[in-house]
């Protein structure tokens, strides 16, 4: 089952199934191309666990998920304008209150806590929000964007908020043999960063078989099914 909202230009689909427990978590998923479902899907073939998925799409990818800008970073890309504060910021305050609402008056269910998920860019940002709000206890980063530069001395530079208690990263294993001097860093710069992370909270880091456009929609479920177990 699911349910479709237009929020501040946002189409957000709302996934579920009969729930027995009045409490549920709540994974919100920022999307690239409308792959929600197909997410949704890998899940319940993976998994058994209840929880609700909000996907998110018609985003402004390079923009809303990007921590500040970045110049283009090989011939024929876009600069990334570095707009994910005033998108959490329209999460925050607008998205996830009309979404919750629709899960208690609609659903009849209370939210047990919020996770936050994406690949590539959208996994960035989702780690990105770890130090900017705490609204999301849990964080999933599959194939996410490490590479993005600063990323790496703004991690080391800040501290995780207290609210989160786990965080899932994963890559796939040919996601760095790249002639690209950015893009190839992507694997050094996720190991450093889990490897400072995993002394603050629960995290793990998975690799994956393939390149960055492999079962990506799997790769995600990966994360969801990680970040919700013994729940």
């Amino acid at each position: 089952m699911n349910k479709v909202l237009e929020i501040c230009n946002k189409k957000i689909e709302i996934f579920y199934e009969k729930m027995e427990k009045p409490k549920i978590p709540v994974v919100v998923l920022n999307t690239f191309e409308h792959e929600g479902e197909d997410v949704w899907k890998e899940c319940k073939k993976i998994m058994a666990k209840d929880f609700i998925l909000v996907a998110i799409s018609n985003l402004n990818w390079n923009d809303e998920m990007t921590p500040w800008k970045c110049l283009p970073i090989y011939k024929g890309d876009n600069e990334c304008k570095g707009e994910a504060d005033n998108y959490l910021t329209d999460l925050e305050n607008i998205i996830l209150p009309k979404v919750e609402d629709y899960i208690k008056n609609e659903l009849e269910k209370e939210i047990e806590f919020w996770t936050i998920a994406g690949y590539s860019l959208g996994g960035l940002f989702a780690m990105y929000t770890g130090y900017k709000t705490d609204v999301f206890k849990r964080i999933v980063s599959a194939s996410g964007s490490m590479w993005y530069p600063k990323l790496v001395e703004f991690v080391m530079n800040n501290k995780l908020n207290g609210n989160v208690d786990k965080v899932y990263f994963s890559l796939g294993d040919k996601e760095a043999n790249t002639k690209n001097e950015i893009l190839k860093t992507v694997q050094k710069n996720t190991e450093a960063i889990y490897n400072k992370l995993k002394n603050e909270v629960e995290t793990i880091f998975e690799l994956n078989n393939g390149n960055h456009f492999q079962e990506a929609n799997l790769r995600t479920a990966k994360g969801i099914k990680w970040i919700l177990k013994g729940e």
